[in-house]
C-alpha cells in the first residue's frame, strides 16, 4: 500500500440506457465497449494510468495535473469531431479532482476518487467539471480555460465544494465562451447566494429563485418557461442554480444563443452550458437577426421583487 497525490479523472457515456433500449444488449454492449476502450487509450496517451473500466465509463489517475487537463480537453475535442459525423452520437461527461490517494493492488482509493465520481454525475453532456484542487494544481494549460461555477452540493458530502468548468472548445465557439467567461470574472463578480433571475418571454414576466430550479425551457406545456413555437424543442434548455451561479444548459436539436448587454459577443450553445450574469437575451432554435426569433430576456439580480421590469432588455 502506498499513498501519493494524484489527479483523478472519471469519464462516462451519457444516455446508455436509451442506447440499450433502442439497439438491444448485444449491439449496445459492443458500442459502449468500443467507446470506453477508446476513452482509456486517449487518457493513457497523455500519461494517465487507467485504473478500471466502469461499464460505461473509465477511471484514470495522473501524476501530472496539467497533463490530466490536457487529456480531458483532447478527449472532448476528438469525441466532438467524431460525434459530429456520427448518425447517433453518444455524449461524454467528465469529473476531475486532485488529492491524496491510496493505491492497493493497482486499485485507487481516496476522497479525490469520490469527488471526481460525484462531479461526473453532476456534469452535463459534453461538460468537464473539476474541483478547485485540480485547477490550482494544473495551472494554465494551453487550449483550455476555466470558468468558476460556484459552490456545489455533492451527494455524500457535508459541505459544498467550489467547482470549475473546464472549457475545451476550439476556434470561434471556444473564443465566444472564453470571452463570456472573462466578462463574468472581470465585470460581474460572483453573485451572492441569494441571487434571483428575472425572465421576460412571450408577454410573461416572472422572477425565479434557487428554490424554483431547475427551470425547464421549451415548447412543452409543462415547461416553466414555455414558448409555443415550432423552432423551440419540447425540452429546449434547463436553467439551474449551482451554488451562487445561474447556469443555462442547451438541450435542444437546433441550439441556443446568448447575448449579454455591453458585449458584441454572441455565445452559441449546442448541448452545452453558459453562466448567466448581468442582463441580455437568449435566442432559441435560431440565431439572432430576425424579428420573429423566439427570445427570452433575462436579468440577474439580488432582489426578489425588482422595482421595475423596465430594467429587463426588450424581447
Amino acid at each position: 500500500m502506498k499513498t501519493a497525490w494524484r489527479t483523478v479523472v472519471f469519464c462516462d457515456i451519457v444516455g446508455t440506457t436509451a442506447l440499450f433500449e433502442a439497439h438491444g444488449n448485444t449491439r449496445a454492449t459492443a458500442t459502449v465497449t468500443r467507446i470506453t476502450e477508446w476513452m482509456g487509450a486517449v487518457l493513457a496517451s497523455h500519461g494517465g494510468r487507467v485504473v478500471k473500466m466502469l461499464g460505461d465509463g473509465v477511471l484514470a489517475v495522473f501524476i501530472d495535473p496539467a497533463a490530466a487537463v490536457g487529456a480531458v480537453v483532447d478527449l472532448a475535442r476528438r469525441h466532438h469531431d467524431q460525434a459530429t459525423h456520427a448518425a447517433a452520437p453518444m455524449d461524454l461527461r467528465v469529473g476531475m479532482a486532485h488529492g491524496e490517494l491510496v493505491e492497493v493492488d493497482r486499485d485507487t482509493y481516496g476522497d479525490a476518487v469520490n469527488v471526481a465520481s460525484r462531479l461526473c454525475e453532476r456534469a452535463g453532456a459534453r461538460e468537464i467539471l473539476a474541483d478547485a484542487g485540480a485547477v490550482d494544481a494544473a495551472g494554465p494549460v494551453a487550449g483550455a480555460g476555466y470558468v468558476r461555477i460556484g459552490s456545489l452540493e455533492l451527494r455524500g458530502r457535508a459541505e459544498p465544494l467550489v467547482v470549475y468548468q473546464v472549457e475545451w472548445r476550439e476556434g470561434d465557439e471556444h473564443g465566444a465562451l472564453t470571452q463570456s467567461a472573462g466578462l463574468f470574472s472581470e465585470l460581474a463578480p460572483m453573485q451572492p447566494p441569494n441571487v434571483w433571475l428575472e425572465l421576460a418571454w412571450a408577454g410573461t414576466f416572472r422572477t425565479f429563485g434557487a428554490a424554483d430550479g431547475p427551470l425547464h425551457v421549451g415548447r412543452a406545456s409543462t415547461s416553466a418557461v414555455r414558448l409555443p413555437d415550432a423552432r423551440v424543442s419540447r425540452l429546449h434548455a434547463r436553467i439551474e442554480w449551482r451554488g451562487a451561479s445561474i447556469v443555462f444548459t442547451d438541450l435542444s436539436s437546433f441550439g441556443s444563443w446568448v447575448r449579454f448587454d455591453g458585449s458584441e459577443t454572441v455565445v452559441a450553445l449546442r448541448r452545452s452550458t453558459c453562466l448567466l450574469h448581468g442582463s441580455g437575451h437568449i435566442a432559441l432554435g435560431m440565431p439572432f437577426g430576425r424579428t420573429d426569433t423566439p427570445t427570452i430576456g433575462f436579468g440577474v439580480t439580488d432582489s426578489e421583487t425588482p422595482e421595475t421590469w423596465d430594467t429587463l432588455p426588450p424581447h
